[in-house]
């Protein structure tokens, strides 16, 4: 790479298709956020204890590695393809193999919980890679905050597109594959289809991303070109993690997100248990799905201008408090199934509005640490954006189960014919302990976030 060389400009391609990689990982990870604690209570008939550690444990290890990955590619090697690019082809292939794992029971007793626990760890670990070179390719391709937004709503529009479509074709090919295979299977087999979507889906942006980047070659041929022109000692040692530790932002910004996906994990990993035990129509699923995430398309189309607007923060704060206020309203409404599933599309609304405008946010963050240390820290801090999201799966293991223990939820209970006249008592408080996940911590948590994000995101004024 000669050191003249003009940045390339964004391709109307990026600006229309980046996201098609991000399509396919929401129709994969929409089979883990809607199906998966019901899977693990109702199907496998795990206990809800055992269900607690499975999944906080594979949460943790998950989050634990999510805060090394965007580290592990801002200060290795560079790959063949580029030090992010390549990541979208090396591991993807792998998931549907991993993935479908966790939704397979073999054997009972301890086996069978490490089976599925290895599975979700190493399937979390081959799909995390690619995931965080994609959003961090932003910010290599795109220069100027515009095109940046630009890219960042075509990913939110892609990814909102698959939750609408998965609305009707998940429980489709998922009923399509309990006729072949059985009920118990039917989860692997959807999870392993979609997740070659994810892998076909990110090859695409492989392509899409040709020339953005410089290639493992190029950039160590730069690197050796620099080193001819200065010592050694007059390098800073790059200490990718002093990104984090160097900016307070950064910090709140994570744990304002993290509880934002608090929130995404919880409505979405309650709702089938609404339409279960309050609703008494679980047919009613599909059609919210449906409602929040053709709201959640039109979201990601309408946040470039709202941010253009308001700005990136301000915006993401006005979406937490009109969430927490539809949240709130929908508990004192919660007996009017209409109204619940108006007020939580509206909650989900503004959680994609604010989804869109996190890049912009990240990116803000990974300039205030370049500029303290002195060097480019893009693909630590870009890569710090799937923290939260794993952080809101840890939370979202333990409060799910912990709403069903209040609610004194029991593997009998998955059959409504236990509800006698006798059992009216036990439906009443289960009724309660849902509506405290689904509505209730949804709307604190994403208070306690538009507070942080007002007082404690400012990168701009150091």
């Amino acid at each position: 790479m000669t050191e003249n060389k003009e940045p390339k400009k964004i391709s109307g391609t990026l600006k229309k298709f980046f996201g098609v990689g991000d399509f396919g990982f929401s129709l994969m990870s929409n089979i883990d956020t809607y199906y998966a604690s019901y899977f693990f209570t109702n199907i496998a008939k795990f206990s809800t204890g055992i269900v607690a550690v499975m999944t906080t444990i594979s949460a943790v290890v998950d989050a634990v590695l999510s805060m090394l990955y965007g580290a592990f590619m801002n200060k290795g090697k560079p790959r063949k393809w580029g030090r992010y690019r390549s990541w979208l082809i090396l591991t993807p292939w792998l998931v549907p193999f991993l993935y479908a794992g966790q939704f397979i029971r073999i054997g009972n007793g301890t086996a069978a919980v490490v089976f599925v626990t290895l599975a979700m760890i190493t399937s979390r670990i081959a799909w995390n890679l690619p995931y965080v070179a994609s959003i961090s390719m932003i910010n290599v391709a795109a220069k100027t905050s515009e095109d940046r937004m630009a890219l960042s709503s075509s990913r939110s529009i892609w990814t909102s597109a698959a939750s609408v479509l998965y609305s009707f074709v998940g429980p489709a090919v998922v009923s399509f594959f309990a006729s072949v295979f059985g009920e118990s299977n039917a989860y692997a087999a959807t999870a392993f289809a979609f997740s070659c979507l994810m892998f076909a889906g990110m090859y695409a942006h492989f392509v899409m991303f040709k020339g953005y980047e410089p290639t493992g070659a190029e950039e160590e041929a730069a690197m050796a070109a620099v080193q001819k022109k200065a010592s050694t000692a007059d390098q800073p040692e790059v200490k990718a993690l002093d990104a984090i530790k160097c900016n307070p932002h950064l910090i709140v910004l994570i744990l304002s997100d993290m509880l934002k996906f608090v929130v995404f994990f919880l409505v979405n990993g309650m709702a089938a248990y609404y339409f279960i035990y309050l609703s008494g129509n679980p047919g009613l699923m599909t059609p919210f799905m449906f409602a929040a995430n053709v709201l959640g398309i039109i979201a990601s189309y309408l946040a470039r201008h709202v941010v253009g607007k308001l700005g990136g923060k301000n915006s993401v704060i006005l979406s937490y408090v009109i969430m927490a206020a539809a949240g709130l309203l929908a508990f004192v409404l919660r007996s009017n199934t209409i109204a619940v599933i108006v007020l939580m599309s509206i909650l989900m609304f503004f959680m994609y509005i604010s989804n869109t405008a996190d890049p912009e946010l990240y990116a803000n963050c990974a300039e205030f640490s370049g500029r303290k240390l002195g060097y480019d820290v893009t693909g630590t801090v870009m890569g710090l954006l799937t923290v939260p999201i794993k952080l809101g799966i840890v939370a979202r293991g333990i409060l799910i189960s912990g709403c069903l223990s209040l609610g004194a939820y029991t593997s009998a209970m998955a059959d409504m014919a236990y509800f006698t006249e006798e059992r009216a008592g036990e439906l009443l408080t289960l009724q309660n302990g849902v509506c405290m996940g689904f509505m209730v911590i949804p709307a604190v948590c994403i208070l306690a976030g538009a507070l942080l994000l007002l007082i404690g995101y400012k990168p701009d004024k150091n």
